[in-house]
């Protein structure tokens, strides 16, 4: 039995350098004792195939396939539904970890089992080289959550216990690009904490216009998993004005939005 499942989705990403980079990542870490799971779901190109051919019968992975496309959080429950290890832990395919992440991980939640989760720093990268970071606060509370995901969701690693314990990621429409959002605050809600190493243990893969790509109607799908999780976690009615900040944010012209990027960066 493998200590650590990694859980990793993947759809019609054709770029093989870049997921080549991806799943190295990770056949490469140092920590050895985990099963590497890769759902394609349901690519209408060869990037089954091309997955199919990078992990080269590794025995340490599983490669499945959606019939159709049904979105991240299903596809990660798909893993979660075949995995056998301890932890949990997340993975993007355009994404790169840091060679000891999974050590680091593995040792703290370890030593810390009063923690469900644990996360970290990341840098942010484009095919110019890195221009930034990704931090979190080193203890999330309740009330960070009113600011946004206190967690970088594709460099965490979880109690995979804690995770069936709620069922795992909720799928439905809300929920298709906050699925990790949602987790945290029902997993809060729940009685359980995460913490943040206080480190680099990833590198997103982000080009620094990423977030005009963002459509509007994803925001009120936002809203909404902001008012049900706050609503839970005992943070309305006072914190009314950040279930509707996606929405303002939204309407800001995206040359302001660059310049708050570029100082928050």
């Amino acid at each position: 039995m493998p200590r650590i499942s990694i859980i990793m989705g993947i759809y019609n990403t054709p770029n093989k350098e870049i997921v080549k980079e991806a799943v190295d990542s990770i056949l490469n870490q140092s920590f050895k004792d985990f099963e590497f799971i890769i759902c394609d779901d349901g690519s209408t190109d060869e990037t089954y195939q091309m997955v199919k051919e990078l992990i080269n019968n590794d025995p340490r992975c599983i490669l499945l396939k959606n019939d159709k496309n049904v979105g991240l959080a299903q596809t990660l429950n798909n893993c979660l539904k075949v995995s056998n290890g301890e932890y949990i832990a997340r993975m993007d395919a355009d994404d790169v970890s840091v060679l000891t992440r999974l050590e680091e991980e593995v040792n703290f939640l370890d030593q810390h089992p009063e923690f469900s989760l644990v996360s970290g720093y990341a840098e942010l990268f484009d095919e110019y080289g890195i221009y930034g970071i990704r931090t979190n606060v080193e203890y999330p509370q309740n009330k960070d959550m009113l600011f946004g995901p206190p967690f970088i969701h594709a460099a965490m690693l979880i109690r995979k216990k804690d995770l069936l314990d709620l069922g795992g990621y909720r799928v439905c429409k809300e929920t298709l690009r906050a699925e990790d959002y949602d987790l945290w605050m029902r997993l809060y809600a729940s009685g359980k904490r995460g913490y943040n190493l206080q480190m680099v243990v990833y590198k997103i893969r982000e080009d620094k216009n990423a977030y005009k790509r963002r459509a509007y109607k994803y925001r009120f799908d936002e809203a909404q998993v902001r008012y049900y999780g706050f609503k839970r976690l005992g943070l309305l009615p006072n914190g009314l004005f950040y279930v509707i900040k996606p929405l303002i944010v939204g309407l800001i012209p995206q040359s302001i939005l660059k310049i708050l990027r570029n100082e928050a960066i």
